[in-house]
C-alpha cells in the first residue's frame, strides 16, 4: 500500500506538471481555440488529480515525519499554483501561467529531493564496510528503527521475527512490498552483515 501511495504522489506532480506545460506553452503560442479546448477536456482530471495529490501528501507527512517539512513546501507550492494557473489561464496573463509552471517544476524538484535526503545516509558506506549496525543504521534504520520495533510504512517488527538468517539475506537482497532491493546497493558480505545484526534485535 504504502508503495502505491508514494508512486501515487509523485505520479499527481508529474501529471500536473504535463498538463500545466501543455497550457502554458498553448497560451504563449497564442493558440486560445486549443487552450480552451484542452482544459475544458481535462478539468475533472485536473480536479482528481488535485485530490489525490492532497491526500497521499498529507499521508506521507504523517508517515514520513523527517521529510515533513519539504512535504509541506511542496504542497504549498502546488496549492499556490492552483489560483495563479485559473487566473492566468482565464485572463490570458502569460506571466501568472508561467509562474504557476515554475510553482509545479519547484514541487517536482522537492520530490526529487525528498528521495535523495531519505538516501543521504547511504553517501557514507564503502564497499569495505562490513560492520553490521553500521549498515543497519544507514540503510534500514529510517523504517524498521534502531531497536528494530519502528514499523515505519509497513517495515516489520525485526523484534520479533522469526526468520532465519537465509530468509533474511534475500528480503534484504530482493526486498519485499515498499522495502528496498540492496542488491545493488550493498554487496553479498554487507547484506550478510546486515542480516546477522538483525538477528540480535530479537527479543
Amino acid at each position: 500500500m504504502e508503495t502505491g501511495i508514494r508512486h501515487t504522489h509523485l505520479l499527481t506532480v508529474i501529471l500536473f506538471l504535463t498538463i500545466y506545460l501543455i497550457k502554458t506553452i498553448l497560451l504563449l503560442m497564442n493558440k486560445e481555440e486549443a487552450l480552451a479546448k484542452f482544459s475544458k477536456g481535462f478539468k475533472v482530471p485536473e480536479m482528481i488529480i488535485s485530490f489525490l495529490f492532497l491526500g497521499t501528501g498529507i499521508y506521507m507527512m504523517i508517515q514520513l515525519p523527517e521529510i515533513k517539512s519539504l512535504l509541506i513546501i511542496k504542497i504549498a507550492a502546488v496549492l499556490l499554483s492552483i489560483p495563479l494557473a485559473v487566473i492566468g489561464f482565464k485572463k490570458k496573463n502569460k506571466l501568472l501561467a508561467v509562474g504557476s509552471l515554475v510553482l509545479l517544476i519547484g514541487a517536482y524538484g522537492l520530490a526529487e529531493m525528498s528521495k535523495k535526503q531519505k538516501s543521504k545516509s547511504m553517501e557514507t558506506i564503502t564497499e569495505s564496510d562490513v560492520n553490521g549496525q553500521k549498515l543497519y543504521t544507514a540503510s534500514c534504520a529510517k523504517c524498521h528503527g534502531e531497536d528494530g520495533k519502528l514499523n515505519l510504512l509497513g517495515a516489520k517488527d525485526l523484534s520479533i521475527s522469526t526468520m532465519d538468517l537465509n530468509a533474511r539475506i534475500e528480503i534484504i537482497k530482493n526486498g519485499k512490498n515498499a522495502m528496498t532491493p540492496f542488491s545493488g546497493m550493498l554487496n553479498e558480505e554487507q547484506i550478510k552483515a546486515v542480516a546477522e545484526y538483525t538477528e540480535t534485535l530479537k527479543k
